[in-house]
């Protein structure tokens, strides 16, 4: 708080009423700190006792306890902040003097600071208004940007250049300057002989100046509270003394602040500029940096709900529960959702002796065909979350998603914003739309999905950010639609290097089955009509809000390790899958687009914990390792077979060749038997039976030739 002495001087008689009721007001706050109690214990008198012998000057004092202890004084704090909190402070200076040197009146004690905390409501950036002017606010936000910490003068020691005449200034004010006077003030007789001192005699002696250390503070609105279509607001924040260096780039916190105005210097060029005009910031009296809050979805769990997760983790079937409740409005997609639960609860983070980190954070990518509702889970997630930030791939950069440079309008100097992989440091980022990034944006996620770290070296600005996230992608295959008659390496249109960070790819395919789309279509129609699916009955089991408490309680409460039986099944099973692979490579003689590497051994471990950690068991077993390596199997490996009933490279050459023969034989109208085109092509050119049926399913998929009688005529379409 700036420091704003409080002046009183008596004149003739009486005392005045101000000066009266001032005092009246600081014996109440007195009062307040030595005799509040909650339960026999003195809080603030033990706080304060505690604070200042660790040389620490300064008291959190909560709202709520000085509205029991005296409802007005808690009103007047609220409504007129700028005139109590240093009642508040000098308060506080006279109670630890009472405390800590009762028999001592001469220590000199520094000032302290008032720092308070209220569960008040909150008011958000976009509702600071006129009327909240010099009031008390609280304002949750998420830090954009702080400042260098810089020092503040609160009393100038100023002397006169030709006749030495030194005195002080009190600085008040928040961001306004000290103007330093004219005039010398040496008081002279009036006869003195010698010469009047010149105009603006006086410079600043720093060394015998007061300071105090002060920060400034971007807050912006926290991305979930932006309404839609709206650009997020900011708000600037100036921190000082025990206030400074809390919180970082990318936490969230809450701030307790004098909402007040300052005067801009005028720029260079606008002449005089609007006299009226003031910008607004908020004077800081007490920062909540809830990281735990944050990090962990308001961290604080009654024993009640702490008694009721652990009640809901000893259930046996919890797994397909939660997997249920993932999206209850979209059919099916059972692995899916098992996975995205995986991903939400996530694996240990381990650091090893050398100080290197292994993530724990679980990396999925879905896929497929449009209309599989890969949208609806991300935005589903990004709901249940702790912490998400969804983006759409065309429309993020590599700035964006890592961090931008931007300078600082008064100082000029350039500071690092953090972007949605700094945001959801701890969370989860659903980049929808993965495949139409750009390629060089899209190396920029690289180094934060394995290492979670960004580092950043641009104008002038060397560092490291941390982006633990987990990443949940979905994206079209390069034909819009997945080909079968294609490898997946034709069908996937990424780099193996990205490939190989996901810990699980799922490629959905939009399936005709009669079975299947008749009960989707119920299912569509049910939600439709009633608001809900034909098999929705687990929908009310567990809802949004309480699943969001229970990842963050597994997250916060539970770190498995794996038990040595389940170590060696995954080692063992892991050699197995190399094998696999390589036999696969080997048959049709190219590399696999998807690459089994040591990378997808961590990710089963990873799965392995997350299925222990939705449980709260501190030790995955072999049967989590199962699961694992089922879950695994379904997406990953499954995408890895995919083609391997394509044939081999020979093969695909061969049918080409077929194609264009048979496109020869047959010009557009003919139609000729199947027999006689068997017996031209296989035993007069030489090719080969598979090679020729291939072709005539190609050819037949694409609409160039149709089958008629039966199979037994080809007959050549006009496309």
């Amino acid at each position: 708080m700036d420091r704003q002495s409080v002046f009183t001087s008596r004149l003739y008689g009486a005392p005045s009423e101000s000066e009266d009721s001032n005092t009246q007001i600081r014996s109440q706050l007195e009062s307040f700190i030595l005799d509040f109690r909650l339960d026999n214990v003195f809080i603030y008198r033990d706080q304060l006792r505690e604070n200042a012998l660790l040389k620490k000057y300064y008291c959190d004092v909560d709202i709520g306890d000085l509205i029991k202890f005296n409802e007005e004084i808690a009103h007047r704090l609220v409504t007129e902040p700028s005139e109590i909190i240093p009642l508040f402070e000098a308060a506080l200076k006279r109670c630890t003097h009472r405390i800590v040197h009762p028999h001592e009146p001469n220590v000199k004690l520094p000032d302290h600071q008032l720092l308070l905390h209220s569960s008040a409501e909150d008011v958000s950036i976009r509702n600071l208004d006129s009327m909240t002017i010099s009031r008390l606010v609280k304002v949750p936000g998420i830090v954009i940007g702080a400042s260098v910490m810089s020092s503040k003068a609160t009393e100038l020691h100023i002397q006169c250049r030709t006749c030495d005449h030194a005195q002080d200034i009190h600085v008040v004010g928040g961001f306004s300057g000290v103007t330093l006077p004219r005039q010398c003030g040496r008081f002279r007789p009036p006869n003195d002989p010698t010469e009047k001192c010149p105009l603006d005699p006086y410079f600043v002696v720093h060394e015998k100046s007061k300071f105090v250390d002060q920060q400034i503070i971007k807050l912006q609105e926290a991305p979930d509270q932006v309404p839609v279509g709206e650009l997020p607001r900011h708000v600037l924040i100036s921190a000082d003394r025990y206030l400074t260096n809390r919180v970082v780039p990318g936490s969230r916190c809450t701030v307790m602040g004098i909402f007040s105005i300052y005067q801009t210097k005028g720029s260079k060029n606008s002449t005089g500029g609007a006299v009226a005009i003031r910008t607004p910031y908020l004077r800081a009296v007490g920062i909540q940096t809830d990281i735990d809050q944050t990090a962990k979805g308001q961290a604080v769990f009654s024993e009640e709900e702490e008694q009721e997760f652990l009640e809901l983790s000893r259930r046996p079937d919890l797994y397909n529960i939660m997997a249920d409740c993932i999206a209850p409005s979209i059919y099916g997609n059972r692995d899916i959702k098992k996975a995205i639960l995986c991903l939400l609860m996530g694996g240990s983070k381990k650091i090893l002796p050398d100080g290197m980190k292994l993530r724990g954070d679980i990396n999925v990518l879905l896929l497929g065909d449009p209309g599989t509702a890969k949208s609806q889970l991300l935005k589903f997630v990004e709901k249940v979350a702790p912490i998400a930030i969804y983006t759409s791939g065309k429309g993020s950069s590599a700035a964006g998603l890592t961090a931008s440079v931007q300078r600082d309008q008064s100082t000029r100097e350039f500071y690092l914003e953090g972007g949605a992989m700094v945001l959801a440091d701890g969370g989860v980022v659903c980049i929808d739309e993965f495949d139409k990034m750009r390629d060089e944006d899209r190396v920029a996620i690289h180094e934060a999905m394995e290492q979670q770290t960004i580092s950043i070296a641009k104008a002038g600005i060397t560092t490291i950010l941390n982006a633990r996230t987990s990443v949940l992608a979905a994206a079209n295959p390069i034909f819009g639609r997945y080909d079968d008659m294609k490898t997946p390496g034709e069908n996937i249109d990424f780099q193996t290097t990205i490939l190989s960070r996901f810990d699980m790819v799922f490629i959905v395919k939009d399936e005709h089955e009669r079975s299947k789309d008749e009960r989707i279509a119920k299912h569509v129609m049910g939600i439709h009509m009633s608001g809900r699916g034909v098999e929705e009955h687990v929908e009310s089991e567990i809802p949004v809000d309480k699943m969001r408490r229970y990842i963050s309680y597994c997250r916060s409460r539970c770190a498995p390790r794996l038990s040595d039986a389940a170590a060696e099944k995954l080692s063992s099973h892991f050699v197995a899958i190399r094998r696999q692979v390589h036999a696969a490579e080997l048959e049709a003689n190219t590399r696999s687009s998807i690459p089994i590497t040591v990378r997808q051994l961590e990710a089963i471990v990873r799965i392995t914990e997350s299925l222990a950690k939705l449980t709260l068991s501190p030790v995955a077993t072999e049967e989590h390792v199962d699961e694992a390596i089922r879950l695994f199997l379904c997406s990953t490996m499954d995408a890895v077979n995919q083609g391997s009933n394509q044939g081999s490279r020979e093969l695909n050459e061969e049918v080409a060749r077929v194609e264009a023969e048979l496109k020869r034989r047959l010009p557009i109208g003919w139609s000729t038997s199947l027999a006689t085109l068997r017996r031209e092509m296989v035993e007069g050119k030489g090719f080969s039976e598979a090679a020729l049926n291939r072709a005539l399913m190609i050819l037949q998929r694409r609409d160039t030739i149709m089958f008629r009688n039966q199979g037994a005529q080809v007959y050549r379409n006009g496309a």
